[in-house]
């Protein structure tokens, strides 16, 4: 059977923040005795314990390195069979954990995403992974958690080129990304099918107001915002199309689409396919929001020059709010011309920590 026919199971796969945990935990264990073990088991942060296969594993008095070969199961992923480098020296004492970039990922060079401009694009939950990681090896092989860790890929920018890394400010190489460690396999059949079942579950239980998000975060943002059990929430992703168009003809009394403000701008665009291999922010268009939300022309200026909707939110400064809650209102009018009458529909725009930012109201 092929690796695309629609009625085999997708292999679920490890992001690059599982890899460079996982080559983490090798490479300290390396530092510590001068051995390597040829797998190492980590936690995930949902508790899932996946084992990984060291490779290039090397080290010297006072550094050591292990890899691991990125295994993205059946998703597409641009790095499928990299190899995930992590180097290790002791730091400074009381330095905690210090991230760097290696040869192949990228460097921050613009606001508006999860670290700061000259860090290394190694994303907030991979870095906890990491050190999550060390700290079960520091209470297996002694030391301390004073470190010094490099993330490298080779070919890594050349692979970026394939991203959108570019365009949002990374430079030099990919980024290091995954919120759970587990690459989910694309598949649009697949996953709308997904969908379709959670709302049928739904409107079989008798619930009375779903919330569709389009990430992990909005989810558990949303869901404690109206305090609504599991079974009303809708994994969406980007397919707020096929979400829409089931619900009009599958209605629920109310519906709340969950989001943040990049992806929710794209749908107060008028898109219904929020990947981004099917849409992009038209910034210009954007900017024009932007001055309607009461934003100065200077800082609207800016936005349509902008990388991305996370650095225009940034530039908006003291109106961003008025912002989101405009994106919010124009993202339910893309969707409620796709819903039939009758349905109750508000839209909220979430932050990257789960803060509201916007709520369009109903």
């Amino acid at each position: 059977m092929s690796r695309d026919a629609p009625d085999r199971k997708l292999r679920y796969g490890w992001t690059t923040g599982a890899c460079a945990a996982a080559a983490a935990r090798g490479a300290y264990e390396g530092l510590r005795t001068g051995r390597f073990s040829e797998a190492v088991t980590i936690t995930l942060p949902k508790g899932q314990q996946p084992s990984f296969t060291l490779v290039e594993t090397s080290c010297g008095a006072d550094w050591a390195q292990a890899g691991i070969v990125k295994d993205a199961g059946d998703d597409p992923d641009v790095t499928h069979g990299a190899t995930v480098l992590t180097h290790i020296v002791p730091g400074p004492v009381g330095s905690g954990v210090q991230f760097r970039a290696g040869e192949g990922v990228g460097t921050i060079t613009r606001a508006g995403l999860p670290l700061p401009p000259g860090e290394p694009a190694i994303n907030p939950a991979p870095r906890a992974m990491i050190i999550a990681a060390l700290a079960e090896a520091v209470t297996r092989f002694g030391g301390n958690l004073d470190l010094v860790v490099t993330i490298s890929i080779p070919g890594g920018a050349t692979l970026a080129l394939k991203t959108l890394n570019g365009r949002l400010g990374i430079v030099g190489g990919l980024s290091i990304l995954g919120t759970t460690g587990i690459v989910v396999p694309f598949s649009c059949a697949a996953w709308i099918h997904s969908i379709h079942r959670g709302i049928d579950v739904a409107r079989a239980a008798g619930l009375g107001h779903v919330a569709a998000a389009t990430g992990s975060t909005s989810e558990a943002a949303v869901q404690r915002l109206y305090a609504l059990p599991d079974m009303a929430l809708l994994d969406m992703g980007d397919f707020v199309g096929g979400t829409l168009k089931y619900l009009r003809t599958h209605p629920i009394p109310r519906v709340t689409i969950a989001g943040g403000f990049g992806k929710l701008v794209k749908l107060a665009q008028g898109q219904l396919d929020l990947h981004s291999r099917a849409s992009r922010v038209d910034m210009a268009d954007l900017a024009r929001l932007a001055g309607a939300a009461g934003v100065d022309a200077q800082a609207c200026n800016a936005i349509a020059g902008a990388a991305g909707a996370g650095e225009a939110l940034v530039l908006a400064g003291p109106a961003g709010g008025a912002l989101a809650a405009l994106v919010a209102r124009n993202a339910r009018a893309t969707a409620l011309a796709v819903l039939s009458g009758g349905v109750a529909l508000d839209v909220v725009v979430f932050d990257r920590d789960g803060k509201l930012l916007g709520n369009s109201g109903a």
